[in-house]
């Protein structure tokens, strides 16, 4: 079963995919003449404005509910793995892709919002299923793109989330406060008995947040996101100036080996580019079809504006919080390098394997005692909150797959199913829990991508419009009508 599961991944995350993602970020920057340059102003303003309704939450709140599914353990252990396995050129390919995915995060993330519909008790609800049968005609599509998102979303990649939490929990505790963790509990040894309670815990609180439904998740992300970051992006800068002699080196490690021209990094170029591509979307998710659900829950006057604050979350999420996470390991060099046959191309952690053990070691090395308990609690939050958004997009396309029609015990059999599998996820291996996750993100991705290259239009014309209307000194407002855009319901009927 463990080696279908690593070919069918093979298959998914092929260098069709890598292509696809990187020629479709740079398409669409060209096509709207790099909104995420000449715009940047715009987005940072849009981030921290606006106002929630009893249909939908604020720009902040739904930034933060993507944020929540952007900032997962793509931001620690998935750094980690690129720089293992591609080398430290792989960070620089991942700011290509956080630079080009912001135009691509445009388009997703208005579109989601010109086709959003309420649903039976009245709230916001949007995302690529909706859009591809609204925009693209194609019902099937939009099926296939909803049973994929509940079972990338709901089974594949909660595992993953909660094995890392379980994970640098563990971590954390052996040889302080548990000892060393190698006698037995239950019929299980220690270590697998505590990664259970540990699953077991993270599913109770997680039951708590969605069981209130999607208030009670946007009002949890909008406390927890921004203090989580901004608390990491801190300490990786605290590293950084107690390591502050090696950082010229560091970058020119970064850009040597990003090319090719490294030394000892040269022949991984391929490798960089690759898996600096695959965990720089797994990271920021942009193309992947994740954050347009949290996009469309937004109360805004025009998409645009939504489109402009998902632009800057990828900036966010990539330039600073994956960056922290990259400088906390290259700027002390506590990271191994490996190549696919398993040769050691560098090594300064024996034994310890790719994932949140290179942020803890780096951590530790300049501030002893810190590391190990400070990327537990990050990763924790980072992941939980991850899981959480996970939950609101399964529940989404859920929605669009019952119609207006109300089914309370769907609703309850995918809430036992993610937490379910946040306790399956928690004992499963590392390896194995990636492999799920890979496997969803990666369909999510090839579905949404293709989807949004052919429905590109009404989002550069809902951007076309927001641009005049704002060089006529106007707060813009949408009217789908008047561009031509059809299907676009909601707005049509808030007009009348």
């Amino acid at each position: 079963m463990d080696s279908i599961l690593v070919w069918l991944n093979g298959l998914i995350w092929s260098n069709a995919l890598i292509a696809l993602c990187l020629g479709a970020g740079l398409w669409f920057s060209f096509r709207t003449r790099f909104m995420q340059v000449r715009g940047f102003i715009e987005m940072t303003r849009l981030t921290f404005t606006g106002q929630s309704s009893d249909a939908g939450v604020s720009s902040f709140q739904a930034l933060s509910m993507s944020m929540a599914g952007r900032i997962g353990i793509g931001n620690i252990a998935g750094v980690a793995t690129a720089i293992a396995f591609g080398g430290p050129g792989s960070v620089f390919w991942m700011w290509v892709m956080g630079f080009l995915g912001a135009s691509t995060s445009y388009i997703e993330s208005s579109l989601a919002q010109i086709y959003k519909e309420k649903d039976n008790e009245g709230r916001y609800r949007g995302g690529p299923a909706y859009y591809i049968e609204k925009g693209l005609g194609q019902k099937w599509y939009a099926w296939l793109f909803a049973l994929a998102t509940l079972l990338a979303a709901g089974l594949l990649m909660p595992g993953v989330q909660a094995n890392a939490i379980a994970d640098s929990v563990t971590n954390a505790c052996q040889g302080n406060l548990c000892g060393s963790l190698d006698g037995s509990f239950l019929g299980m040894d220690a270590r697998t008995a505590l990664k259970l309670g540990i699953g077991l815990v993270v599913a109770l609180l997680l039951a708590v947040i969605i069981f209130g439904g999607v208030k009670r998740i946007a009002m949890f992300a909008e406390v927890v996101v921004p203090f989580m970051a901004i608390g990491y992006i801190l300490t990786a800068v605290v590293v950084m100036v107690l390591n502050y002699d090696f950082l010229p080196e560091m970058f020119r490690i970064i850009f040597s080996s990003a090319f090719g021209v490294h030394a000892g990094f040269g022949a991984m170029l391929g490798l960089a580019v690759e898996w600096g591509v695959k965990r720089g979307i797994y990271a920021n998710e942009a193309g992947q079809g994740t954050g347009p659900h949290a996009a469309a829950a937004a109360e805004v006057s025009h998409p645009a504006k939504q489109g402009y604050v998902q632009a800057w979350a990828i900036y966010f999420d990539t330039m600073l919080v994956c960056t922290a996470t990259a400088f906390l390991i290259l700027a002390t060099g506590m990271y191994n390098v490996v190549l696919p046959e398993g040769q050691v191309i560098y090594e300064a952690l024996p034994g310890v394997q790719a994932g949140s053990g290179f942020a803890q070691a780096g951590i530790e090395s300049v501030l002893p005692g810190w590391g190990a308990g400070f990327v537990a609690i990050a990763l924790f939050f980072f992941a939980f909150t991850t899981i959480m958004a996970y939950y609101y997009m399964a529940e989404t396309n859920l929605t669009y797959l019952n119609g207006h029609r109300t089914r309370p015990w769907a609703t309850l059999l995918l809430r036992i199913a993610i937490l379910s599998m946040v306790v399956f996820g928690a004992v499963r291996t590392a390896d194995m829990a990636w492999t799920l996750g890979d496997i969803g993100v990666g369909m999510m991705a090839w579905l949404n991508i293709i989807a949004i290259l052919l429905l590109q239009k009404p989002a550069l014309l809902a951007l076309r419009d927001y641009e005049a209307q704002k060089k006529a000194g106007l707060d813009p407002q949408f009217d789908p009508l008047k561009l031509g855009i059809r299907n676009a319901d909601f707005w049509v009927n808030r007009k009348r």
